[in-house]
């Protein structure tokens, strides 16, 4: 595309779209100085990251927005990446809503619930929570100590004009505003007290509470005593649920994140005067070469555009991105006060956000296990794969191939298996590559391909695929065509390559790869194939190699000959066994003299 003249470009804050020759947005920028930001995509082509590269390769025009101020630039871009979800950015995927703990301060008589949606006027929102059912239980313990009313606004005016309380009042769970069994000045405290300790409060409520029933017994006053001893239970109880994770009382949110090749699992704890008190968390859709930083700038947007989500005075994240200064403007824009983003490198905090992105990762796998046992999500994804590659039937049986080895040496296969988009583990093969010498994976590939559809009509190797999927570009999608051409199975054997790069499919006769969509299921399952064949592959060879080592440390150990090194191989369970076994392993080894059993233990073990 040609690069627009430098002097129409303004010099001031503003969003920047790119898009292709049929004037489809593929990438939305911002920037506090759009002339600056420009120029840089106009640079060196060497210089620029692959993805980049990539999508000026695709640009034919770029256009742009100004607007008044940095944190206007933000929220510009955050809105335009929602209306038209270019390919090139990191897109929400996951908008799940987290469920909120709310207060009703508005109405005369407030009431705690618990509630899920978009903001509403008059209300105080606590959270979000991961777990509503956690929520519930602390709500539950909270309204033994601090008893406001839980019923709904018609239910309470049902009870005002018969004035008669329901059963929570009887059963301690209510002070009965309805019946005026308390004024409007303690209820009110209560509410406040509530709102403290759901901001990490929880030691001023207990303290409160401890005074009074004190006061209650010096006074004589035991039944009221012990009903505040059993609301002290209940606070110290819901206060024991809200983790201190620091020693001072600080308030901050921390970002954690958890990726892989297509997605990126965001979790963030918000934690307020040293407690956790809620947690939000995303799941978002990754292009290659997106740094960890251009998904945190993406996070931040997402996470804080929601208007009732209080801003902390420092956030935490793994990496800053490109442009935070322009995210602490915002977000000091957004909380009334200088918000300052961090990576914190030791210390608790530190320790925290390690405990963040295992959350993240926790829910990566989880949603990618999610997406693997629907049976509707595996259905429509088999059925995109056959569209997208133009197949004959639906891929019931798919098998994946991939290689392994170290500089040539231990060369292995792998083949795995899915049917109906599950893996069938126990027709997984591996193979020993026998025919080549030195680094050569296309010779590998071959030996593995021919050994495998050679033995069509053995029953250990069921059925024929519906797809036979290799992993790698053009050239191992020659050497699969190849040898299907010699043992005539180009008919009966639809053929892809996956490249892992861009994850690109390459099909038989078509220079160009198959695009498939970015979060579609059908790519989702040959990236899972794809991985699974190339875990098996490396499994394999790391087992071999590691024979093969502690085989040759056994060569030349003094008084290890041939009968005693394989009864030592075989009693221990292979040559895993033997490198694991401890110098007291050995010695119980009657058979095995003293002086041979330390000499094998110091041959392995230095």
């Amino acid at each position: 595309m040609d690069r627009p003249p430098p002097s129409t470009i303004p010099d001031a804050p503003g969003s920047y779209q790119f898009r292709d020759r049929t004037g489809t947005i593929i990438y939305v920028g911002k920037a506090r100085s759009l002339r600056s930001r420009l120029s840089s995509y106009f640079a060196d082509a060497r210089t620029l990251s692959p993805k980049t590269a990539q999508m000026m390769g695709e640009a034919a025009s770029v256009e742009w927005i100004q607007v008044g101020t940095d944190p206007d630039a933000v929220m510009l871009e955050y809105s335009l990446i929602k209306e038209h979800r270019p390919r090139y950015n990191v897109q929400l995927r996951d908008d799940k809503s987290y469920p909120y703990l709310a207060i009703t301060t508005s109405e005369e008589w407030p009431r705690p619930m618990v509630v899920r949606g978009a903001r509403k006027k008059g209300i105080r929102y606590f959270g979000p929570y991961a777990n509503a059912g956690a929520i519930r239980d602390t709500l539950d313990l909270l309204v033994r100590s601090l008893p406001l009313r839980t019923c709904s606004e018609g239910k309470f005016r049902r009870h005002l004009k018969l004035q008669k309380p329901c059963l929570l009042y009887h059963i301690d769970r209510c002070s009965g505003p309805c019946i005026g069994a308390v004024d409007q000045g303690d209820y009110r405290r209560m509410v406040d007290e509530m709102c403290s300790f759901l901001e990490g409060e929880s030691g001023t409520l207990v303290s409160t509470l401890t005074a009074e029933m004190k006061e209650a017994a010096g006074s004589l006053e035991f039944e009221k005593a012990a009903r505040l001893r059993d609301r002290l239970a209940a606070a110290t109880a819901a206060g024991e649920r809200q983790q201190m994770v620091t020693t001072s009382a600080e308030s901050f949110d921390v970002f954690g994140i958890a990726e892989d090749e297509l997605e990126a699992s965001v979790q963030m704890f918000r934690v307020r005067k040293g407690h956790v008190v809620g947690r939000w968390g995303a799941v978002l859709d990754r292009v290659d070469g997106t740094d960890s930083g251009a998904v945190v700038g993406h996070a931040l947007s997402v996470a804080y555009s929601e208007e009732h989500r209080d801003v902390p005075p420092e956030v935490l994240v793994p990496d800053l991105p490109a442009d935070g200064e322009v995210y602490e403007s915002w977000l000091s824009t957004r909380r009334g006060g200088r918000v300052t983003l961090r990576v914190p490198h030791r210390g608790e905090k530190r320790s925290l956000q390690e405990t963040v992105a295992l959350n993240a990762r926790d829910e990566l796998v989880r949603t990618k296990l999610k997406r693997g046992l629907d049976h509707a999500s595996r259905t429509d994804a088999l059925a995109g794969l056959r569209e997208a590659l133009a197949l004959n039937r639906a891929p019931l049986r798919i098998e994946c191939y991939d290689m392994s080895h170290l500089q040539g040496s231990d060369y292995v296969g792998s083949m795995v298996v899915m049917e109906d988009g599950v893996p069938v583990k126990k027709e997984y093969r591996r193979f020993r590559v026998r025919s080549v010498l030195g680094n050569d994976d296309y010779a590998a590939m071959r030996e593995v391909l021919a050994r495998r559809l050679a033995r069509r009509d053995d029953p250990r190797f069921s059925r024929l695929p519906d797809l036979l999927v290799v992993d790698g570009g053009k050239g191992q999608l020659g050497v699969a065509v190849s040898v299907l051409d010699e043992l005539g199975l180009t008919e009966e054997v639809p053929v892809a390559a996956l490249a892992k790069r861009y994850e690109e499919v390459f099909l038989p006769g078509r220079a160009a790869p198959v695009e498939l969509a970015r979060g579609s299921g059908a790519l989702h399952l040959l990236q899972r194939v794809r991985d699974e064949a190339h875990r098996f592959a490396v499994s394999y060879h790391r087992t071999l190699r590691g024979k093969r080592m502690v085989a040759g440390a056994l060569d030349g150990v003094p008084g290890l000959g041939e009968v005693r090194r394989h009864r030592l191989v075989e009693e221990l369970g292979g040559m895993g066994g033997v490198a694991a076994a401890s110098r007291e392993d050995l010695a119980r080894l009657s058979w095995l003299p003293p002086r041979v059993a330390e000499a094998v233990y110091a041959a392995l073990h230095g």
